[in-house]
């Protein structure tokens, strides 16, 4: 069983998480330790989490209580799988993020991060030191869709790919798909457009728009804009991920 001895205790780290998922089989390849982190610039109008939004939100966890939760799962997450950080957006705590990746690394955990690619390219830099694998939510293609319904710059994430393929880093885009919004054959082969430029892409993800988050939405007293869109229906994503399959 891994220990604590890699624990630098003159440099230690809070952080603040939103939830822990002990065995994920989705955030990466293999069985993961999924930790969500709390804060998010975005606002994305499907979001599923809006309990992420808000930094001082979820719990503060200190870096040594989170590497001592992950540790005790070692046998089921280490030799094949691995520690990812999603949030909320993890790059809003790249520090955190840095370090405790820095302790997971020394230790021989695969690590990964599930990112809008929105935050400070100099910090994501450092990140991605530590980092094994991208997972970056390219959510739409051109800047008045990013800007009307998620409230931010694609350019910024077009940044953020540039470096990871500088850096080498192994890359997977993802999409939600939402009818009516993003869902067009046009639209999504413009997304594979975008995601082949890097030479470190592996593969493109489609993911449908669901409303399960709908309750949620509720009992915060927030308006839920996507409430009246349909879901994605299962034929047409994998219509459209047969599109955007990398071969």
């Amino acid at each position: 069983m891994t220990n604590i001895v890699n624990y630098d205790s003159e440099n230690k780290f809070t952080g603040r998480i939103s939830s822990f998922q002990s065995m994920g089989t989705v955030d990466g390849p293999g069985i993961r330790n999924v930790v969500f982190l709390q804060g998010c610039p975005l606002r994305c109008i499907y979001c599923h989490n809006p309990e992420t939004w808000g930094k001082n939100g979820g719990r503060e966890i200190t870096e040594e209580e989170l590497l001592n939760k992950i540790f005790r799962y070692e046998k089921y997450i280490k030799k094949n799988g691995g520690v990812t950080v999603s949030g909320g957006e993890p790059l809003m705590q790249a520090q955190f993020v840095t370090s405790l990746f820095k302790k997971l690394k020394s230790n021989d955990y695969h690590t990964a991060i599930d990112t809008s690619g929105i935050g400070n390219l100099k910090e994501a830099e450092e990140l991605m030191l530590y980092c094994d694998l991208i997972i970056c939510d390219l959510k739409f293609t051109n800047n008045a869709d990013f800007k009307r319904y998620c409230a931010g710059n694609l350019d910024t994430v077009l940044e953020f790919l540039h470096l990871s393929e500088k850096m080498r880093k192994k890359l997977w885009i993802r999409q939600v798909i939402v009818p009516g919004v993003n869902d067009s054959e046009e639209q999504v082969k413009k997304l594979k457009e975008i995601a082949c430029r890097h030479s470190n892409l592996e593969k493109i993800e489609l993911l449908p728009f669901r409303k399960l988050c709908v309750d949620k939405y509720k009992e915060m007293g927030i308006e839920f804009k996507a409430e009246n869109i349909e879901e994605c229906g299962n034929d047409r994503l994998r219509l459209l991920q047969s599109i955007v399959n990398v071969k």
